[in-house]
């Protein structure tokens, strides 16, 4: 018997209490990979400016996955265990984690589902439990990674994109649940939580409070 509710999960600032974009920059800067100036620079503008739901899908996603280029896929998996440790794991709170527990005890169909690179994230679903990960597909080319997109990123409206992809591979819709939620921060995923039947803002960032707030959505703060 297929699961009759669904509960969908954002990562950063949700079930994460900080960004792993970031996080990510933050560990190739430290071992001088990338130049702390300017990158520090250009990283604040983009994160402000998605914040703020300035920024372009495709600006925002090839700025992060551009990391990933002129790197060796051996190095580059071996820089991300690192990055899982030093900086991820510390960004994972107990409650986190038992909002996703809660969800699977119940029996519930549980996908994480982010604007991050699935390089980056399909360790971190992992660490909560998921089997189930929809994220931006960065491009490889030759075995190496290109810097770019491939196919639809998985931002705002592409969260709704990719999500019904993803149902359709499984012979399922969103419609058919009898129950489906959604935990996000972010004014960028309004799209995916006015889809839903049970919305709820999780830390959210003051666009999104708002919005929750004059519709009644749920609100959760996870520290």
């Amino acid at each position: 018997m297929p699961a009759d509710v669904l509960a969908l999960f954002d990562l950063d600032h949700t079930l994460l209490t900080g960004d792993c974009d970031e996080a990510w920059v933050e560990f190739l800067i430290e071992r001088e990979v990338l130049d702390r100036a300017s990158f520090e620079r250009a990283n604040r503008e983009v994160v402000d400016r998605y914040r703020r739901g300035e920024v372009g899908v495709l600006e925002f996603t090839e700025f992060y996955l551009s990391t990933l280029a002129d790197h060796a896929l051996p190095q580059l998996e071996a820089w991300r265990d690192e990055y899982l440790k030093q900086k991820i794991m510390p960004l994972i709170s107990s409650a986190a984690r038992e909002l996703v527990g809660r969800h699977r005890a119940s029996g519930d169909l549980i996908v994480l589902t982010t604007a991050a690179s699935s390089f980056l994230t399909l360790r971190i679903a992992r660490e909560f439990g998921f089997e189930n990960l929809i994220a931006t597909e960065p491009e490889m080319r030759g075995g190496r990674y290109t810097g770019r997109v491939a196919g639809t990123p998985n931002m705002r409206e592409g969260k709704i994109a990719r999500l019904d992809a993803w149902l359709a591979e499984r012979n399922d819709t969103l419609a058919r649940f009898r129950q489906s939620w959604f935990y996000s921060d972010s004014r960028n995923d309004i799209p995916l939580l006015s889809r839903v039947t049970h919305p709820v803002a999780v830390n959210a960032d003051a666009t999104l409070a708002a919005l929750a707030s004059e519709k009644g959505w749920a609100t959760l703060r996870i520290r």
